[in-house]
């Protein structure tokens, strides 16, 4: 599947990445020190909490997660399937990225940590738009995959089979987007705060009309032949 994605696939997914990592930074250095861009700890906590009867951490975490699984239901509401494909709505869905980061704002501003279901939201759609268009293998919110597969890669490249240089590439790029925009995020929470999630916002603004401008190139092109 891997080597059947454009070539431009990994500028992309390093964006996307960076900015997830920036989204996630923002939630674990400040509101609460919560992880936002994946679940499976928030899962866990959700899981202690049941046992330990605390119902307001319970429900606030279990909107986490309701949040970002609403945000992947929309991705699968606008995209039809999982083909990778010029016109497909993907500016539509970076667009309502962006405005849900920049929903979570006001909120934050004011210590209402609804505003990070928003941001919750915003990841569960990014993660849907990459996963629905790379047939699960791509995920750019959370890097748990990307580690296993390139340690699986390392594991027989040593038992001496040949490295896939494309999927090496692909996963190496996705880790290291990740990486610096928990770095970026580091940089500007603490002169921005809440703010900070116009900088992951204007990412996803910036990655749609990229995308509808190539999309109308290559239309301008192809009526032209």
């Amino acid at each position: 599947m891997i080597t059947k994605l454009p070539k431009w696939v990994e500028y992309g997914a390093f964006v996307l990445a960076l900015s997830a990592g920036i989204v996630n930074g923002i939630g674990l250095l400040g509101f609460e020190h919560q992880a936002i861009s994946h679940l499976s700890g928030t899962a866990t906590l959700i899981g202690t909490d049941l046992v330990n009867e605390q119902s307001v951490k319970l429900i606030h975490l279990s909107m986490i997660l309701i949040g970002f699984f609403a945000g992947a239901t929309l991705s699968g509401l606008v995209l039809k399937d999982g083909t990778l494909a010029l016109g497909r709505r993907y500016d539509l869905l970076l667009l309502a990225e962006a405005a849900l980061l920049l929903g979570a704002i006001y909120p934050l501003l004011n210590n209402d940590y609804y505003g990070l279901y928003f941001a919750a939201a915003a990841c569960g759609i990014q993660n849907g738009l990459v996963t629905g268009y790379s047939g699960a293998i791509v995920r750019t919110t959370h890097i748990t995959g990307v580690i296993t597969d390139l340690g699986l890669m390392f594991g027989a490249f040593i038992r001496g089979e040949p490295l896939n240089k494309r999927k090496l590439v692909l996963f190496t790029v996705i880790a290291i987007g990740f990486v610096l925009g928990g770095v970026i995020s580091a940089l500007i929470f603490p002169v921005m705060g809440s703010y900070a999630f116009a900088v992951p916002a204007g990412v996803c603004v910036i990655l749609a009309i990229v995308y509808r401008l190539h999309m109308r190139h290559v239309h301008v092109r192809l009526r032209d032949i």
